[in-house]
């Protein structure tokens, strides 16, 4: 009899168990099935007006017309975007606080001596939304200098002589002047700048010589016959600019550098709201809208799985570790 009654209640607490085990699957379940319930945050860790704020603005219409709810983008500019990532690695992991960052998530590491979070351990990869070419310019009144060849010609020649603008330490411009004369093994001296603004001031202004400057600031500069495109960054030529060829193919083999854009969440955020978030972004990608915004700020749509984004993250940190390393590149 006492046997029968432990019986009775061992099956009793299994079942209650059971019943709370599948309680719990059914209200996650109905909790990622209605999200978003409420606006969702999306992070820029730079200031407005640059191509990265410019991308999460307008891919933030197209997801909130989709997902039903508004897109608050907030901007958390500061130490080369480590404030804002900082907040989002701390913010809870439900899918309503997301970022939009650039390739410098695979550069911090390297470039500073310590962060407060981890760049790959305390996020969620969303997608790789696009991709936003430098260009390599100079003053559109010099007659000495047409070509790539011409200004590695002129370093070799004159080392210490030229220099380069940036929009600061770590920049994706910087780097990109770093990487030419790392590959070039060209003695040239970076300038660094509060922002890309007064850069690109002296460069019209012919205080400094060279600026590896994004497309997205450039191109109104070059269209207006103030600045002289030399070479584009990436692999392939941009569709904004077709005639101007790559620094890999104008004399400087094996040169790359992607200014690219990706969105994540905080580490811990519900695999179905990542999907949900990631189909979000891919499609509103195809609108035309952001279209035709991607095509005025010289941006090329990419587009990725997470675990495309998460394994293109690891081997442009390693890339940037060794280039980092050699250079002699820090922020402190």
């Amino acid at each position: 009899m006492q046997l029968k009654q432990k019986t009775r209640r061992s099956l009793g607490i299994k079942a209650v168990c059971a019943a709370t085990a599948v309680a719990g699957l059914f209200a996650a379940g109905a909790a990622a099935a209605a999200y978003p319930e409420r606006p969702i945050t999306w992070i820029v860790p730079f200031p407005p007006g640059g191509a990265m704020d410019v991308i999460a603005r307008t891919l933030g219409e197209s997801l909130a017309k989709d997902l039903g709810q508004p897109i608050v983008v907030e901007n958390k500019p500061g130490a080369g975007g480590n404030i804002g990532a900082a907040q989002v690695a701390n913010a809870k992991p439900d899918g309503y606080t997301i970022m939009i960052v650039a390739n410098g998530m695979a550069v911090n590491p390297s470039l500073y001596k310590k962060l407060s979070y981890d760049p790959i351990a305390d996020f969620e990869p969303i997608s790789l939304l696009a991709d936003v070419p430098n260009i390599l310019v100079t003053q559109a009144t010099r007659k000495d200098v047409n070509s790539v060849k011409d200004v590695i010609e002129q370093a070799k020649a004159n080392p210490g002589k030229y220099t380069y603008a940036s929009a600061g330490v770590g920049t994706s411009i910087h780097l990109a002047g770093a990487l030419f004369t790392y590959l070039g093994k060209l003695d040239m001296l970076h300038v660094p700048y509060k922002g890309s603004g007064p850069a690109v001031s002296d460069l019209l202004g012919g205080q400094v010589d060279y600026m590896f400057d994004s497309i997205t600031s450039s191109k109104p500069h070059i269209d207006a016959g103030k600045l002289k495109a030399l070479a584009i960054t990436t692999t392939k030529r941009s569709a904004s600019l077709p005639d101007v060829p790559t620094i890999a193919e104008s004399g400087l083999p094996g040169y790359e550098l992607r200014p690219w854009f990706a969105t994540f969440a905080p580490a811990g955020t519900p695999v179905e709201v990542i999907q949900t978030l990631q189909k979000a972004m891919l499609k509103a990608m195809e609108t035309d809208k952001v279209k035709a915004t991607f095509k005025t700020i010289g941006a090329e749509k990419i587009g990725s799985t997470p675990q495309e984004l998460k394994t293109y993250l690891q081997s442009e940190t390693e890339k940037w570790k060794k280039i980092l390393s050699e250079t002699g590149i820090s922020a402190q």
